[in-house]
């Protein structure tokens, strides 16, 4: 009985960490998204504005525990992705990734009315 309680108790602990790892990844992925996301429309503000808008792009991704990996700007659209460390966890070594796009809005085309 011991022995079988033994392996319980360890199954239940590989469970709990395997479930941990998931749950930093999910973290660290909504937290590059949403880096990617207050990047872009950050950006999108500072071609308004006539500033740099990669510039701006890759300061507030810093405030966002994130580092800016590309800024595409292309008239007042900008795409940019931003990229965070992962948890480093069980072996989990690589870094995750938000991508996000932001700029004005664009007419309906005819016969599609939003």
């Amino acid at each position: 009985m011991t022995v079988f309680a033994t392996a319980c108790l360890g199954l239940l602990l590989v469970l709990g960490a395997a479930l941990g790892v998931v749950a930093a990844m999910f973290v660290g992925h909504r937290t590059a998204q949403a880096a990617a996301d207050l990047s872009a429309l950050a950006a999108a503000g500072a071609v308004g504005r006539g500033e740099d808008p990669c510039g701006v792009a890759a300061e507030v991704a810093g405030r966002n525990r994130g580092d800016l990996t590309t800024c595409e700007v292309s008239g007042l659209e900008v795409v940019v992705t931003v990229t965070v460390p992962g948890p480093g966890w069980l072996g989990q070594t690589g870094d995750l990734q938000g991508q996000a796009r932001a700029g004005p809005v664009t007419a309906p085309q005819s016969g599609h009315p939003r």
